[in-house]
């Protein structure tokens, strides 16, 4: 097993990533700006280093200030947890140019995936089903035009280099189209560094499910590729992720081997080595997914797989970047029960604008399937640097009915006071009647507050 790990992230997922490695016996480094120093997982580390100022691509997306944190305090390896670094093939390199093992895909396939037309054409030569879309990017607004006219409106706009639910717009006709193409264009360009636009079938109606893999190199020089069943996340506002669950209960023992199987190809469509996710949007009337991307890191969203499934995904990616086979038999994979995750964010729950402040109070609830990631604390401020996302409230029951009662009487006993928080939106859709049957799509949020 790695002796020593660094972790490249902040917040909640720098401390679950810790809290595996603690019990691994691996001991941890931390890297901060100078506005986290006070944070929890700076504390939890056994070793932290300032890598510079609040800004995020002067301190989180410095890579040579990175490098130079794990070359001073001898971590063996690089865990870059979600965003930020994560799906940055160059960092990748070289990290592994210096020597350091990469806890995460290779390089080759953070690039391949990376670049969303890439990635359709890909997974269209592995037989996976892709919805009609462009097949290379469209360099002018006529080229989106004739795209268009192939496909059919109303059409998806979208950044070839996006991700997190960034970089996206919708056109009905050629008029709308035209001002999209222009908008997403500039947005790609000024956030991803890549104007790249590519144009693919939309859905007035869908759902947005995922399959978590994990790919490894068997003692026999065989890769392997395994899926960890799925997870629904519609519920969504601006294309980002609210709450998910697993199992989706959208989801067919049929329709679940087709995606399970798709994903399969996916990764081994790349040579994929680590823990990955393959994206999907589900037709909920004709049955039909189709791929939408692939995100070569750990998700946000992990925890209900790991709940469903019995597993610490954090152990697993550090088992498979030391060369070491996973700790379950692949063989004896089944999912147990069911989990709901809510993003506990510090947002207006009815606009969801961000409201960042001090916390001056914070108390986490308890009781049987209940889990919280959290990455504050009472004392701490949620800075307007970083992402708004404070915590993760997971919770498991035997079946969803349960898990919903559950997650019901944890909403109600998760106290936050001081920056705005959306905890009263969780409230409110575990009682909204499309939610508790089971029938939504990613509509779900818009018609809740269109009441």
């Amino acid at each position: 097993m790695i002796e020593s790990l660094l972790v490249a992230n902040r917040g909640e997922i720098a401390r679950r990533i810790i809290r595996t490695a603690r019990r691994l016996g691996v001991r941890t480094v931390a890297v901060h700006s100078e506005a986290d120093a006070g944070m929890p997982f700076v504390a939890e580390a056994d070793q932290a280093i300032c890598v510079g100022p609040a800004q995020p691509a002067q301190s989180y997306r410095d890579t040579e200030a990175i490098l130079a944190a794990a070359k001073s305090s001898g971590a063996q390896a690089i865990h870059p947890g979600y965003g930020f670094l994560s799906e940055n093939a160059g960092f990748a390199r070289a990290a592994e140019s210096a020597g350091l093992i990469w806890v995460g895909p290779g390089g080759d396939a953070i690039e391949a995936m990376g670049d969303k037309i890439n990635a359709r054409n890909l997974m269209s030569a592995a037989g996976v089903p892709v919805a009609a879309g462009s097949t290379e990017p469209a360099e002018t607004v006529e080229a989106a035009l004739d795209a268009a006219a192939t496909i059919g409106y109303p059409v998806m706009v979208k950044a070839a280099a996006g991700g997190g639910g960034m970089g996206m717009g919708v056109a009905a006709d050629d008029a709308a189209l035209r001002t999209e193409f222009d908008k997403v264009r500039a947005f790609a360009a000024r956030m991803f560094g890549d104007g790249s636009v590519l144009i693919e079938r939309y859905f007035t109606r869908v759902r947005h499910v995922e399959v978590q893999i994990l790919g490894w190199r068997a003692p026999d020089g065989t890769d392997r590729v395994v899926a960890l069943g799925e997870r629904e996340c519609s519920v969504q506002r601006r294309n980002q992720k609210l709450a998910e669950e697993s199992p989706s209960p959208a989801v067919s023992a049929e329709l679940r081997a087709g995606l399970l199987a798709a994903a399969v190809r996916a990764g081994e469509a790349v040579g994929y080595r680590n823990a990955g996710t393959v994206e999907c949007l589900l037709d909920p009337t004709t049955g039909e997914f189709f791929f939408l991307e692939m995100n070569t890191r750990l998700q946000v969203e992990h925890p209900v797989t790991e709940l469903v499934y019995g597993v610490d995904l954090v152990e697993e990616q550090l088992r498979v970047a030391a060369g070491l086979e996973p700790t379950f038999d692949p063989a004896s994979l089944a999912p147990r029960g069911h989990a709901i995750e809510l993003r506990i964010n510090a947002e207006d729950p009815k606009r969801f604008l961000p409201g960042p402040g001090a916390i001056t109070a914070w108390s986490e609830p308890t009781g049987d399937g209940v889990r919280v990631d959290s990455g504050y604390a009472a004392g701490t401020t949620v800075t307007p640097f970083y992402d708004s996302l404070m915590a993760k409230l997971i919770v498991s029951g035997a079946d969803r009915a349960e898990a919903i009662t559950r997650a019901r009487a944890a909403v109600a006993g998760f106290e936050v006071a001081g920056p705005k928080c959306n905890l009263p939106f969780f409230a409110e859709l575990l009682e909204h009647p499309e939610f508790v049957s089971g029938d939504y799509d990613t509509g779900i949020v818009g018609r809740m507050r269109a009441r």
